[in-house]
């Protein structure tokens, strides 16, 4: 390796470290809002959501709790109905579909189309490697810096990222990962620097000025059936005042491992009876169901009536017992989220998506595998995400919700 080449790498890290640790500069364009299309992938045949579901649940709080010991794993996004947004790279810009992934921190591409190097294309020279899911998927490749552009004008210089020259599994029809979750998510993805954290786009877009608050919020509006449709948004350095209610905050929660992610303390009532009393979990909008723990899914199935069904691992239940159905409310900073009967089952016409009946009624909350009291007890996924207003502000370490104009829709 040539003595240029070592000074450019250690410029490079530097600079980056530079950029973080600049006064951010407030600027009349923040917030700066981007739409995202949401896609149905068709997994051979059948989608089982659930299945992954669980499975990145799983790696989720493996990895919070290897954070403290050097691991490196990472959950992989679910891709069942993930959102992307085209990202352009480079100079003039290539343009990649990314999934939208609060729950993983380290962006990157190379899962389907190949990195086009540009005159702004700078190799800095460190391997990287990320496995997902204990194994059921992974990448490796290198560090790279180069200019991200989204929408039309917003301009990140100087964007770390991971280029894969080996991926194995699947990430559906994406072309890797835009990681929004927490920059501390970041460690143990380069090689050779394992404790080192790499700059997150939303890192990058507060210390160069862009936007004046390091927050990213997301607006969905819940499905309707088209496999592929632009209805979400995702807002950088604010939020969108005609797309919530009031944001109530909550600040992150100090319980490990949830604490690694966006996590939250909330309780959970079905009807008047509280199925899981106050702990901690996560909110991560690439899980598409909401997961609680084994013994509050159990009361839950119990009050519902609800029936595992064979075919999808879903809760299945009568038209009489959806009649029957009592808002599912989270409690969370002192403010009250009621899911209604409708934000509780699965979107009727995508039914046989899922390998079921195009008929029945199934449920979107399942069980998460563990007992409560895992400090990892609960995901909030994206049927929660769909119905309220999410704001994550790294800023002042706290998560908002609000409600909007499809938290009682009857869309389902």
């Amino acid at each position: 390796m040539s003595n240029i080449c070592v000074y450019q790498r250690i410029y490079n890290r530097s600079l980056s470290m530079i950029l973080l640790s600049r006064s951010p500069v407030e600027v009349s364009s923040s917030p700066i809002t981007l739409q995202i299309a949401r896609r149905l992938s068709a997994l051979n045949g059948t989608i089982n959501i659930l299945k992954q579901d669980r499975a990145r649940a799983a790696a989720l709080r493996l990895k919070g709790h290897s954070l403290k010991h050097g691991g490196h794993s990472v959950p992989i996004a679910n891709v069942g109905t993930g959102y992307l947004i085209a990202v352009g790279i480079g100079s003039p810009p290539t343009t990649y579909d990314l999934i939208v992934d609060t729950g993983t921190s380290v962006t990157w591409i190379g899962a389907k189309q190949a990195y086009v190097q540009t005159s702004t294309s700078i190799d800095a020279l460190e391997p990287m490697a990320v496995t997902y899911d204990s194994g059921a998927a992974s990448w490796s490749g290198s560090e790279y810096i180069d200019t991200f552009t989204f929408g039309s004008g917003l301009t990140i210089p100087q964007q770390s990222f991971g280029v894969a020259s080996e991926t194995s599994g699947t990430f559906g029809t994406a072309d890797g990962i835009l990681g929004l979750g927490p920059v501390g998510l970041t460690a143990g993805s380069l090689t050779d620097e394992p404790t080192t954290t790499i700059p997150t786009v939303t890192d990058n877009l507060h210390s160069q000025g862009t936007i004046h608050r390091e927050v990213v919020s997301i607006s969905f509006e819940p499905i309707t059936g088209v496999r592929e449709i632009v209805n979400g948004e995702l807002t950088f350095g604010g939020t969108v005042r005609n797309k919530h209610g009031p944001i109530t905050y909550t600040p992150i929660t100090t319980t490990s491992p949830a604490s690694a992610y966006w996590g939250i303390d909330q309780s959970i009532s079905y009807g008047s009876t509280t199925i899981l009393f106050s702990t901690a979990g996560i909110v991560d909008v690439d899980t598409t169901f909401i997961l609680i723990a084994t013994d509050a899914f159990d009361q839950y199935q119990s009050l519902t009536g609800g029936t595992l069904d064979p075919a999808t691992g879903l809760l299945l239940i009568s038209s009489a017992q959806y009649a029957a159905l009592e808002n599912l409310s989270f409690a969370v900073g002192g403010e009250a989220y009621n899911l209604t009967p409708n934000g509780q089952i699965w979107p009727r016409v995508l039914n046989t998506n899922i390998g079921g009946s195009s008929n029945a009624i199934y449920l979107i909350v399942h069980d998460i595998g563990t007992p409560s009291g895992q400090g990892f007890d609960f995901v909030n996924g994206y049927a929660f995400a769909e119905r309220f207003y999410c704001v994550f502000d790294t800023s002042r370490s706290r998560i908002g919700f609000a409600p909007t104009p499809y938290t009682d829709a009857t869309t389902n």
